[in-house]
C-alpha cells in the first residue's frame, strides 16, 4: 500500500512539472535568444493591421499586437507607470461611454493609487502587469524577470483584494525570445500594440487634435491601441475618438477576445 501511494505521489509530481513548469527553476531558457527587440511598426493608412516581420517569433508564445477579427472591434489599453491626475477622468469617460479597457500597472502604481486600481476592477476593466520597476525585460536574468512579474501580481492581490489579469505589457515594448518564453510560462499573454502615439512626454504633449487625427488615419479592425494614463492629450481626445469610431460602425471591446497561440 505504501509503495502504491509513493508511486502515485511521484507520478503527480512528474505530471505537475510537465503541465505547469512555471514555478520551478528547473527549466533551462538558455536556448532562447536574449537579443533585445524594440517593438515598432510600419504604419499604413489603408486601415489594415500593420505588419512586423519579427512577429513571426510570437507564434506559440502567447504574444499579440492586434486581434484577428473581421468585425469592427477596437481595444483600448492604457499604460500606467505613475499618476498624473488624468486616470480618474479617463475612467469617467469610459464609464459614461460604457467601454471596458485594459490598464497595465506597475507595482509602484498600485502602491500609490490603490483606490484607482480598485475602481478599475470594480468598473469591469482588465488590469494587467507592467512589472515592479519597469525594466527592459531582455536585460534581466530569468530569475529577475520572474520576480518583476510575480511580485507585482502578488502585490496586486494583497493590496487590492483583486487578482491581476494575466496579461503583460513589456516595459518600453522591449522583448527577447527568452522574455516571451518566460512570460508565457508564467501564464501571461504578452500584449504589444498596433496603434500608438507620441503621448508619453508630459512636457511635450501633441495636443488633443493630433491624437484624434492620428487615430482616424490609422485605425483598423482588431486594433490594440496603446495610450498613456499620464497624457492630457489622450484624455481630452478620448470622447471624440469614441464618437467618431462609433459613427463608423466600430465599438470597443475587452482583450479577453485574445486567443491562446498554442
Amino acid at each position: 500500500m505504501k509503495n502504491e501511494i509513493k508511486k502515485i505521489f511521484v507520478l503527480f509530481i512528474v505530471i505537475s512539472f510537465i503541465v505547469n513548469p512555471i514555478y520551478t527553476e528547473a527549466r533551462d531558457y538558455s536556448e532562447y535568444s536574449v537579443a533585445k527587440h524594440e517593438w515598432g511598426l510600419g504604419r499604413n493608412t489603408n486601415h489594415e493591421p500593420p505588419e512586423n516581420g519579427e512577429s513571426v517569433l510570437f507564434k506559440k508564445r502567447n504574444a499579440h499586437y492586434y486581434v484577428h477579427t473581421k468585425k469592427k472591434k477596437i481595444y483600448l489599453t492604457f499604460d500606467c507607470g505613475y499618476e498624473n491626475g488624468y486616470t480618474s477622468k479617463i475612467l469617467d469617460i469610459l464609464k459614461k461611454k460604457k467601454i471596458k479597457a485594459m490598464f497595465f500597472v506597475t507595482k509602484t502604481y498600485i502602491r500609490d493609487n490603490k483606490k484607482l486600481v480598485k475602481r478599475m476592477k470594480k468598473e469591469g476593466h482588465l488590469v494587467g502587469n507592467h512589472t515592479v520597476t519597469h525594466p527592459s525585460l531582455p536585460a534581466c536574468s530569468v530569475s529577475r524577470m520572474k520576480s518583476e512579474i510575480l511580485d507585482t501580481e502578488k502585490y496586486m492581490k494583497e493590496e487590492t483584494g483583486y487578482e491581476m489579469d494575466k496579461f503583460i505589457r513589456p516595459p518600453m515594448g522591449e522583448w527577447s525570445e527568452q522574455s516571451l518564453e518566460v512570460t508565457k510560462d508564467l501564464g501571461y499573454k504578452t500584449v504589444f500594440w498596433s496603434m500608438a502615439f507620441y503621448d508619453y512626454d508630459v512636457d511635450n504633449q501633441p495636443g488633443k487634435q493630433k491624437i484624434i487625427d492620428s487615430f482616424m488615419k490609422y485605425y483598423h479592425k482588431g486594433a490594440i491601441v496603446l495610450m498613456h494614463g499620464i497624457s492630457s492629450s489622450d484624455t481630452y481626445a478620448l470622447s471624440a475618438i469614441v464618437r467618431n469610431m462609433r459613427q463608423k460602425g466600430y465599438d470597443f471591446y475587452e482583450l479577453t477576445d485574445l486567443k491562446d497561440k498554442v
